[in-house]
């Protein structure tokens, strides 16, 4: 029975790639968001915490940042410093928009 039980395990949730905006305070809580409600907040407080982790490391460096743009193959997330806040578009690359750049 336990060879059974191995492949009874639920798979991992899969969920759309996002498409929208949120918001943040300087401790990283979520002002605003157009995100859908169905994306994890887990996965947002994450992201979040980078981001301003990010902008408070250029800060200490003296390296002033005011926008940080990261570019995954599926992925683009930007961010722009709201003097301790920052603002976080997250847009999903399409399939033609990859296609139409290598062009």
């Amino acid at each position: 029975m336990g060879v059974l039980s191995f492949f009874n395990k639920t798979a991992p949730t899969l969920f759309r790639l996002p498409s929208g905006s949120f918001t943040v305070n300087r401790k990283g809580e979520v002002v605003s968001t157009t995100l859908p409600s169905g994306f994890p907040q887990e996965i947002v407080v994450l992201i979040a915490n980078r981001i301003l982790a990010g902008f408070q490391n250029a800060a200490a460096s003296r390296m002033p940042l005011s926008e940080l743009v990261i570019n995954y193959p599926s992925l683009r997330i930007t961010a722009r410093d709201m003097h301790g806040g920052a603002v976080i578009f997250l847009s999903p690359k399409t399939q033609s928009l990859a296609n139409n750049s290598k062009k």
